[in-house]
């Protein structure tokens, strides 16, 4: 089979290799999908890298999330083969290939009407969108709910949750356009971060009090401007640093204005928690069958696209999910 191979860790431009691979093989409670679709995410970056929180050994296959037909099932994998299904790839053997393997618990099938561009772009942002707003941060109808990178995976995901969930949101952007993108996908307030402050604005439209619920991807300065602008007894959510600084929180703040810092790591559910997982998916498939969320997918590439693809990625130079079509 294709895949992208990584043999050394660094830039995913320089190290991802485009190779014939061996078919995987199913653990106990694995399954091996033929892919379909898959979608890129920040995380493979600095999977490549070797700054993810998980280093799987060399060579491996990035990818986390795909889309496909169950082609092969270990013995104790409860799934059959032949379903349509979206899952969470299992490094090594990840997302980026014309085979993939899952665990069994990561797999849900895909529901009628989700073609399977939308289904691999819908694990990962919208389940850590999900806990972040639900779990974490208890996010309540007619709070205001400020989401950065608003028009990113994970951000765009964010911004229909919120509206979703009754919430006044508001949302930040680089550019015109990604601001226009933002207010179509729900944002009452969409505010361009390179020409605009939008502390200042955040604090004009809430009457000086603030942002309930900060959604933030992307730390650096941006986490340390939110804190200008979060409410009394708010909640700031640790997303990632997209823009590859971890900023320092100082607590003296935290305790004065009473507000919280939230630290979201998804991938974790799945492990420590897979029945919440179970009902958190259940409640976005309702979402979707409803129309009231949909991944905003504005690029689909093939295998050989991902490596220019994934530094436009990291670079902020993509709108929603780019989507992975291996056997194109």
């Amino acid at each position: 089979m294709r895949a992208l191979r990584v043999h050394e860790l660094g830039d995913p431009a320089e190290v991802l290799r485009l190779e014939a691979a061996p078919v995987p093989e199913p653990g106990p409670h694995q399954v091996r999908v033929r892919v379909e679709a898959a979608a890129l995410n920040f995380a493979d970056d600095l999977l490549c890298r070797g700054k993810y929180q998980e280093r799987p050994p060399l060579p491996f296959i990035p990818g986390m999330e795909l889309a496909g037909e169950v082609v092969a099932a270990g013995s104790e994998a409860r799934t059959p083969l032949g379903q349509r299904v979206m899952a969470l790839a299992s490094p090594p053997h990840g997302a980026l290939a014309e085979e993939a393997l899952a665990e069994d618990r990561s797999v849900h099938l895909i529901p009628p009407g989700l073609d399977a561009d939308e289904a691999a772009a819908m694990l990962v942002s919208y389940q850590t969108g999900y806990v972040a707003l639900h779990r974490r941060a208890a996010l309540q109808s007619g709070e205001v709910l400020l989401v950065h990178a608003g028009a990113g995976g994970v951000g765009s995901a964010a911004i229909q949750l919120g509206t979703a969930a009754g919430a006044r949101v508001f949302a930040t952007a680089g550019g015109a356009d990604k601001v226009k993108l933002c207010r179509e996908l729900g944002a009452e307030i969409a505010i361009d971060y390179r020409s605009e402050d939008f502390v200042a604005i955040v604090k004009q439209a809430t009457g000086g009090r603030g942002a309930d619920v900060i959604f933030d991807p992307v730390g650096g300065d941006v986490s340390d401007l939110s804190r200008k602008c979060i409410a009394w007894e708010g909640r700031l959510l640790v997303i990632g640093f997209a823009s590859g600084r971890i900023p320092d929180a100082p607590l003296n703040h935290a305790l004065v204005k009473n507000y919280s810092i939230l630290g979201v790591y998804w991938g974790r559910y799945n492990q420590m928690n897979p029945g919440y997982v179970e009902h958190m998916h259940a409640e976005l498939m309702r979402l979707q069958g409803q129309g009231r969320i949909r991944p905003l997918i504005r690029s689909r590439i093939s295998l050989e696209e991902v490596p220019a693809a994934m530094t436009r990625l990291v670079g902020r130079g993509t709108v929603g999910k780019v989507v992975v079509r291996p056997r194109d």
